[in-house]
């Protein structure tokens, strides 16, 4: 006969959690509780609004942000998880008054209809050329798969991620 479990009343959850994140090149500490997703710590804690939330289950994209430079889903994950580490946002994208290659080749090829997805369509393909794995139009397409786009300006985001692969920014 198994042996019943019973839980520890004297040992309870903590309210909140310090945890450390460093946004767009800036240190932020936070008491969070344990069960707050990096995407709402980032909306309603930080007012980086960027970040959307679309699906709030991981697959629509509109949540992509880059930690320490891998493209994410922050719907999907704790901030608690992403203590200390480096998180960039579409605020973050931009240097000096500068745009960034994609945001730039975006504007050029009006890679954006309502322009929801556009945050999370932005990190997610700094991340793919970060990852060096796309190297024809077939292949941007099957590794942005993951961002959905509801306008359709699915040609527009390839011309745009294909320009800037093409041009060999790293950024």
């Amino acid at each position: 006969m198994p042996t019943a479990i019973t839980a520890d009343p004297s040992r309870k959850a903590p309210q909140t959690v310090p945890v450390t994140l460093k946004i767009n090149g800036t240190a932020h500490v936070l008491n969070v509780a344990p069960w707050v997703t990096l995407l709402d710590a980032l909306r309603e804690r930080l007012g980086l609004t960027g970040t959307k939330k679309g699906c709030d289950h991981g697959q629509c994209g509109a949540c992509t942000v880059l930690v320490d430079g891998v493209r994410i889903n922050s719907c999907l994950t704790l901030a608690v998880m992403k203590d200390g580490c480096d998180i960039t946002t579409v605020e973050g994208l931009a240097k000096a008054g500068e745009l960034h290659p994609l945001q730039e080749a975006f504007i050029k090829y009006d890679a954006f209809q309502c322009g929801y997805c556009t945050p999370g369509q932005l990190c997610s393909a700094v991340g793919l050329i970060k990852e060096g794995k796309a190297h024809s139009r077939d292949e941007i397409r099957e590794l942005m798969s993951g961002n959905i786009c509801r306008c359709c300006a699915y040609p527009n985001i390839v011309d745009a991620i294909d320009e800037v692969l093409a041009k060999g920014a790293q950024s």
